[in-house]
């Protein structure tokens, strides 16, 4: 099962054909952000879920991001592909333009970042997205007229403000090609839950490193940025759309993403309690199981 984590008109945009199923879920993190909606596309189960709610009510920092890969997980879903607006930090990344990271800096601070409150454990992060999933998008707009650049480094800031001019030019010394709110800890948690996950980035404007055109007033900006954006969206989705065949062709090819916890947990497990068990089940059931 694919999970699909992005904005509203998904399941028109993903072509959705025939029966469609809501499901109201619940989880120890509190609900998902909006009901996830299942349904079957060229061939690959969807599970789609609108990241900010309905009617965008979630700011970035408040979005339930636990909750929602919890909800994920226990679905079935197996891998994610994630859209999310971003701005950019280089002059050849044009708005409109979509962008597969390979790499994240982290400057999210206050966001509940693991499922493991009470246990002590450490995955592996070294490439937070999906090489498998990262060449599927790669494949699929090899034949398409969209503009994609694969690989570039998302910067996650806390938000909601956007930043300071001397913050961008910052994140651009980094060598950063993105800044964004929502990647993490999204990419964390699908690793915590052993579920590939890979995002396209949708680039709505520069960031304030590079100044706005004089002609255009705040509302016109606004206005040129939203429509970057609806426009950026329809691409992304398309792009994902066009995936689906190639992400059915990975069948149950294993990936070493949904093996990340084999050697994750540290605390002894002889001392991890029942409570933790039942309520993380499935995240941890398939290590704690015993072995034969």
């Amino acid at each position: 099962m694919l999970g699909i984590i992005g904005g509203s008109g998904m399941e028109n945009a993903m072509g959705a054909l025939g029966k469609t199923e809501s499901h109201d879920m619940d989880t120890p993190f509190g609900k998902p952000s909006a009901p996830i909606i299942t349904t079957e596309v060229d061939g690959v189960t969807l599970a789609m879920l609108k990241r900010h709610g309905e009617g965008h009510v979630f700011s970035p920092a408040q979005v339930p991001y636990r909750a929602n890969v919890f909800a994920l997980k226990k679905l079935g879903v197996t891998r994610i592909l994630a859209t999310g607006a971003a701005g950019s930090l280089r002059e050849e990344i044009a708005p409109r333009t979509l962008v597969v990271p390979d790499q994240i800096i982290d400057k999210t601070f206050r966001r509940a970042g693991s499922f493991f409150d009470d246990i002590a454990v450490h995955v592996e992060l070294a490439s937070p997205f999906c090489p498998s999933l990262r060449q599927v998008l790669a494949r699929a707009s090899a034949a398409s007229p969209i503009r994609v650049q694969h690989g570039g480094t998302y910067v996650a800031m806390e938000g909601p403000q956007f930043s300071t001019r001397a913050e961008s030019e910052m994140h651009r010394s980094w060598g950063a090609s993105l800044i964004g709110m929502t990647v993490m800890p999204e990419a964390r948690l699908a690793r915590e839950a052993e579920i590939c996950y890979a995002v396209v980035a949708l680039a709505t404007d520069y960031d304030c490193w590079r100044p706005h055109p004089n002609a255009l007033d705040q509302f016109e900006l606004l206005e040129e940025i939203l429509g970057n954006l609806k426009a950026a969206s329809t691409s992304a989705l398309d792009l994902i759309r066009n995936s689906l065949h190639h992400v059915a062709g990975l069948g149950t090819s294993p990936c070493p993403c949904q093996t990340s916890l084999e050697l994750a947990i540290w605390t002894d497990r002889s001392l991890i309690s029942p409570a933790t068990r039942e309520r993380l089940q499935p995240i941890l059931g398939r290590v704690l199981a015993p072995r034969s």
